[in-house]
């Protein structure tokens, strides 16, 4: 029989994550395995609350809880725990990221676990999102690219028509099968993938971290599956505060500059900003002339442009953020 490790990652939202965690716990039934909670370093006693309550109800040893020691975002953290491995320190044959603000559905880990034993080309697999009310989310995606640089910032049809192929966002797969990425928020890693390949990049802090995770499967062999049949209800942006950014962070473009740095070159993560850049300031052209609102949070291009300007300094990093991660 396979073994899972399930992963859930709490930066001061110990009770939804307990609820994760509970979620998790029923969906598991029949799986040999175990959950590790890793506390981001919360601060707020988070830790301790986790603890209690995972003594309260008789969860350990299948359940466990570790601190981080250190919040270096969710890929690092989301790495402690995946380096833990099971309650006894055995690897296990698959990890189960699972964000605490998501929910699986009773079948919704044994689907993607019986997909993945089923299908020895899926390294790694995603489950469909759904809001609260039963409202999809866009949970599979195509890869970030030079000319997704052009299509996505443009928002103008002619465009999107004719590099329709190269739009990161697509429509929710009506069924099972390969695609580029998925969202990390319900994501089944393979063992053998991880020994190849490693871990999540831990120089993203937040953002573009299972992109990145997904490229280097595809660069490795493996493919990554959007399995329709596990449905998973994810509340999304609790613990990131995505929801309420009046500006969109550093650290969102400090993700997005290593991407296409790592994935393009220097030469390309240049390229993409100045692509991105123009794109977008073709769309703010539009809608002056239109008189409407662009859609994208203030002064975006001008953030971008103070970012990208910002790295060419000596001995000025990208700024961490103060409060909210995963």
């Amino acid at each position: 029989m396979s073994s899972l490790l399930t992963v859930i990652l709490n930066w001061r939202t110990p009770e939804m994550t307990l609820r994760a965690t509970q979620s998790a716990l029923a969906a598991m039934q029949g799986i040999e395995g175990g959950i590790v909670i890793v506390d981001n370093d919360s601060g707020d006693g988070s830790e301790a609350m986790l603890r209690a309550a995972v003594k309260a109800q008789g969860w350990a040893p299948r359940v466990r809880v570790m601190q981080s020691g250190h919040n270096g975002g969710f890929g690092a953290g989301n790495n402690v725990g995946i380096r833990a491995g099971l309650p006894g320190g055995e690897r296990a044959d698959f990890v189960y990221v699972l964000n605490s603000d998501a929910f699986p559905a009773r079948t919704a880990i044994t689907a993607l676990l019986a997909h993945m034993q089923a299908h020895p080309a899926a390294g790694l697999a995603g489950s469909l999102i759904e809001d609260l009310d039963g409202t999809e989310h866009m949970a599979a995606f195509r890869f970030p690219s030079l000319l997704s640089e052009i299509e996505g910032p443009m928002r103008f049809g002619p465009v999107t028509r004719l590099l329709s192929d190269h739009s990161v966002w697509m429509e929710t797969p009506d069924r099972t099968g390969p695609v580029d990425w998925v969202i990390g928020a319900s994501l089944m890693i393979r063992g053998e993938l991880l020994d190849a390949i490693g871990g999540f990049d831990e120089t993203f802090f937040l953002y573009f971290e299972e992109t990145d995770l997904c490229r280097r499967a595809r660069q490795a062999g493996s493919e990554t599956h959007f399995v329709r049949e596990s449905v998973v209800q994810h509340i999304g942006s609790v613990s990131t505060g995505m929801g309420e950014w009046r500006r969109v962070p550093d650290y969102w473009y400090a993700s997005r500059r290593h991407y296409f740095r790592k994935h393009y070159g220097a030469l390309g993560a240049v390229t993409a900003t100045a692509l991105h850049m123009g794109a977008g300031g073709l769309h703010r052209l539009r809608c002056l002339v239109m008189r409407r609102a662009p859609g994208d949070p203030p002064r975006f291009l001008r953030d971008m442009a103070r970012f990208e300007l910002r790295q060419y300094r000596p001995s000025r990093p990208a700024r961490r953020p103060k409060g909210h991660t995963a």
